[in-house]
């Protein structure tokens, strides 16, 4: 029979050094481009895009030269240096061409006696994560995952099944009014009803109310309900946030509450001497997810959820089917489509080892503490400006602020109006990715400053281009 996808050896290889080369040319240029495409409407899309499946083929090099035309000119750069919104994906080279390796070979990371080696390099790089939070190496676990939303998910389904068995009829749990949406997510699609989420509220300085939260323990047990599992943030996407991850740990081992934390941002902060400080606490954790595509420089997609007992794994998402008989292994060795949902796998652990075997430990701790003192730094130019107001203070590499001059009085509602005018600017011109989130009811700009690349001089340049913003809005009014 032939085969129909066969190319020459060479036709391969001409094809594959074209591939590297844009994506080495792209990472030495990166600087110099825009990181916010031009946009463009769905119409316009369909236009270039909307085709039926062609029954013939066509030259693989042209279809290549389409796609280096018309989709990756209309993406965002998620590592360029003025990226700042949302969680940026600085990612890194080596770990970059990991992946082409993982792919590139098509190596399943689900079972031991199919690729044992790729079992036992998820087994070393989790035991690496292991140990930075002070987790058990000896009886712990892990499990990477697509990202933290898969993360967090799998350590709720873990935290019913060891809490509540079968019967969640009753089961309450608990999370801050800052928790990442996918921890609502991951509830709904657990099946729990509304009422039984507890929504805490946080304090002035968006930290969980460890007053409220007990009350509201209190409170559930009389009417005869479970509270099993409170979701503790280490580090909040709005605001970096860390909870009082101690103060929880003691309520929670009172009460027999499962304790997660989603450290999905700012976990890995670990790494440093100021973010150790912050989440101090953080390894009386039953679960942790920690998302190494984002502090960790790692490229889309690998999260990462880590447990004190990974028997609590095994023993939520084992199954044993007879087409699965012969590849079981011993006890010794680890099938991780047991410790998860997913029973096909990518190897995600291979981008995590080989970057840090080359670039060493030492380099990531470096760039955490960089990105934590730039931030702190963008702080202080912004309380010594006369119109700018820090919201929330440099916190986990993130700062929150507004514009609002010191010797100009505007009413909150336009205050919200100038800023939102702002960051749509910025996104206009292309120069910077900066969108606005919602603090204390007012519209604030966002900052989340953990792209080792990034320069306070790439900062300022971006403030006195909102300046300008600014003053083009009131002048306009």
């Amino acid at each position: 029979m032939e085969n129909y996808f066969d190319l020459s050896l060479e036709e391969m290889k001409s094809y594959g050094y074209k591939i590297v080369d844009l994506i080495a040319e792209h990472w030495d240029s990166m600087n110099q481009k825009k990181p916010v495409p031009e946009f463009k409407t769905r119409k316009e899309l369909d236009a270039i895009f909307l085709q039926e499946a062609p029954e013939q083929p066509t030259d693989a090099n042209e279809i290549l030269d389409f796609v280096m035309q018309n989709v990756v000119p209309n993406s965002t750069i998620a590592s360029h240096p003025k990226f700042y919104s949302f969680v940026p994906g600085p990612s890194n080279f080596i770990s970059t061409m990991s992946d082409s390796l993982a792919t590139g070979f098509n190596i399943f990371s689900g079972g031991w006696l199919v690729s044992s080696a790729a079992a036992e390099l998820e087994i070393v790089t989790i035991n690496w994560l292991l140990k930075m939070y002070d987790f058990p190496v000896k009886k712990g676990g892990g499990i990477f995952t697509s990202g933290g939303s898969m993360a967090n998910l799998t350590a709720l389904v873990t935290a019913r099944r060891r809490k509540c068995g079968d019967d969640f009829s009753k089961a309450v749990i608990y999370l801050s009014d800052q928790a990442h949406s996918s921890n609502i997510k991951a509830i709904r699609v657990l099946g729990f009803k509304k009422e039984q989420i507890r929504i805490i509220p946080t304090d002035f300085e968006f930290r969980l109310g460890v007053n409220k939260l007990k009350n509201a323990i209190a409170k559930d047990k009389l009417e005869g309900l479970q509270p099993f599992c409170f979701i503790a943030n280490a580090g909040t996407t709005n605001t970096g946030t860390v909870d009082p991850l101690d103060e929880i740990a003691d309520i929670c081992e009172a009460e027999d509450i499962w304790m997660h934390i989603d450290g999905a941002y700012g976990g890995a902060a670990i790494l440093s001497k100021k973010g150790k400080r912050m989440l101090r606490g953080i390894e009386r954790a039953d679960s942790l997810t920690v998302d190494p595509h984002k502090w960790f420089f790692q490229p889309y997609e690998i999260g990462c959820l880590l447990v004190k007992d990974a028997s609590w794994l095994s023993s939520t998402f084992s199954e044993k089917p007879e087409y699965l008989r012969d590849i079981e292994g011993n006890e010794s060795e680890i099938n991780f489509y047991d410790y998860g949902v997913q029973l096909t796998r990518r190897l995600r652990a291979l981008k995590f080892y080989m970057s840090i075997k080359t670039y060493g430990l030492e380099a990531f701790r470096k760039a955490i503490t960089y990105n934590i003192d730039l931030t702190e730094q963008v702080e202080d130019y912004l309380r010594k400006s006369r119109v700018w107001e820090v919201v929330s203070p440099a916190t986990l590499a993130v700062v929150n602020f507004r514009y609002n001059p010191i010797d100009k009085q505007y009413s909150e509602e336009e205050i919200d109006k100038i800023n939102q005018e702002i960051s749509k600017k910025v996104m206009d011109s292309r120069e910077a990715v900066f969108v606005t989130t919602v603090l204390n009811k007012q519209v604030v700009l966002r900052m989340c400053l953990i792209n080792p690349r990034t320069t306070l001089d790439d900062v300022l340049e971006t403030l006195q281009q909102c300046e300008s913003y600014a003053t083009e809005t009131l002048i306009a009014k």
